[in-house]
């Protein structure tokens, strides 16, 4: 028997206090209701599982009672290896349970991303934060995270509107939105758990008009060397190369609102100043369109600051494609590290544009992400100068809704949810088979309750 749980606002909550109705709400990329999400009932006998308040606020409460959530541990000389400096070798398949902690705690800051945005659209705060820097993480569930918020984010489109578009409502003609924040941890107990004072930049994704439309402006464009300054100058043949629409909302500004590229500059400069003697990384997240932004920032942030940069490490949730080839390339050279949770089933990170021979990341299925292979070498040479060729950046970590035994029916946009990505990312034990663990544990329990009522 199957019970429907909507996609609601993500906040801690028990099996216990869960209300007989559900209100369902956006999903965490569209700005409109989701449709409800099935889940399997689940039975079992009370657990209580040790977890962060970061790490298990966001799981659906069923979800949660199947699935427990390690306890985050002391990181200590480890917290480079756990950053991606040795590409996760190890750590992933089956997926180490530090790093799992380590991911749910990443994501549960891009989560707060979404819910401290204001999407109504008849609201007169659309599109801006819906609390202070200084409450935003109480008020959307994350208290105790030992990090502080230093500085919001704001995108905005290059796009030019006709001018009968300034008559339209005020959600069509949006240009300038807050996409984000940085957090700085400043609690010496989770500094010392850490091994190193960490640095967050959170990005939430697709919200507004404009920022959709930005999204399928596909072709790729050259990323200016120094910053926009650079536009005018010609570029090198193989010089890197991203999503139009992407580099439109990093590089942007409005008439009262600096660029997004600007923002991050500044502020990470200001940050290198105040710990730049101690050890400390850089860690971006985002999901769907803040994952494609969270990489260009870090493209960009080892660009502007090249050796004093420290370890930048992207953790990305469900992101398209950012970028061909030489970007790739580059990223690889500056010593980026790209962690990409990617569900197999999600249409988004299979767009935009496509891969072909040699284009792909080494841990990228062919079939799914190759679709001209077998092709004539001068067919491929002719498609690779168009402007729509694109290449897989970093290490995957590819997950499945199919193969959570508590999933069915799911469709496009429970698929692409960021709630469904952190319950993947939960349950995943290994890619043969992801939830075996606990659906042996939750499905075994439940015959031999069933054997003694029989009995």
């Amino acid at each position: 028997m199957a019970m429907r749980l909507s996609m609601r606002p993500l906040r801690p909550c028990t099996v216990a206090n869960l209300p007989e109705q559900h209100r369902p709400t956006r999903c965490c990329t569209l700005a409109q209701p989701a449709t409800d999400l099935p889940v399997k009932s689940l039975k079992s006998d009370s657990h209580h599982f040790q977890a962060t308040k970061i790490s298990s606020h966001f799981l659906d409460p069923v979800l949660d009672q199947a699935t427990p959530v390690p306890r985050p541990a002391r990181l200590g000389n480890r917290w480079m290896e756990y950053q991606g400096v040795r590409n996760w070798d190890g750590l992933l398949d089956p997926l180490d349970d530090n790093l799992r902690c380590e991911i749910l705690r990443y994501g549960g800051f891009v989560d707060a991303a979404y819910q401290a945005f204001d999407f109504d659209p008849s609201s007169p705060t659309y599109a801006t934060r819906r609390f202070s820097k200084s409450s935003l993480f109480e008020r959307c569930g994350l208290p105790g995270t030992g990090y502080r918020i230093t500085r919001n984010l704001t995108a905005s489109s290059g796009i030019q509107l006709p001018r009968w578009a300034e008559r339209a409502p005020g959600w069509m003609s949006t240009r300038s939105s807050w996409i984000g924040y940085v957090a700085v941890c400043q609690d010496k107990d989770e500094i010392a758990r850490l091994g190193r004072r960490d640095i967050v930049i959170a990005y939430r994704g697709t919200a507004t008009c404009l920022e959709w439309l930005e999204n399928l402006r596909a072709t790729l464009s050259h990323v200016p060397a120094s910053g926009p300054a650079d536009e005018g100058s010609c570029p090198p043949v193989d010089a890197p190369m991203v999503e139009s629409g992407f580099l439109s909302l990093y590089t942007s500004r409005a008439a009262t609102c600096p660029s997004l590229q600007e923002m991050v500059r500044e502020e990470i400069a200001r940050l290198l100043r105040t710990y730049g003697d101690e050890p400390f990384s850089l860690t971006i997240t985002g999901h769907s369109l803040g994952a494609a932004l969270a990489t260009l920032t870090a493209y960009d942030v080892k660009t502007a600051f090249g050796q004093a940069a420290p370890l930048v490490t992207v953790i990305s949730f469900g992101g398209p494609r950012v970028g061909n080839q030489s970007f790739r390339c580059c990223l690889e050279e500056q010593g980026t590290k790209v962690l990409r949770i990617v569900n197999s089933d999600d249409l988004i990170t299979k767009v935009p544009g496509f891969v072909i021979d040699g284009a792909a990341g080494d841990d990228v299925s062919s079939d799914q992400d190759v679709p001209v292979v077998g092709l004539p070498s001068w067919i491929q040479r002719r498609v690779a100068d168009t402007q729509w060729v694109y290449a897989e950046v970093g290490r995957e970590l590819r997950l499945s809704s199919r193969d959570s035994p508590y999933l069915s029916g799911i469709n496009v946009a429970t698929c692409h949810d960021l709630k469904t990505y952190l319950h993947l990312v939960n349950g995943f034990v290994s890619s043969n088979c992801p939830f075996r663990a606990t659906a042996e544990r939750v499905l075994g329990g439940r015959r031999s309750r069933a054997e003694k009522v029989g009995a």
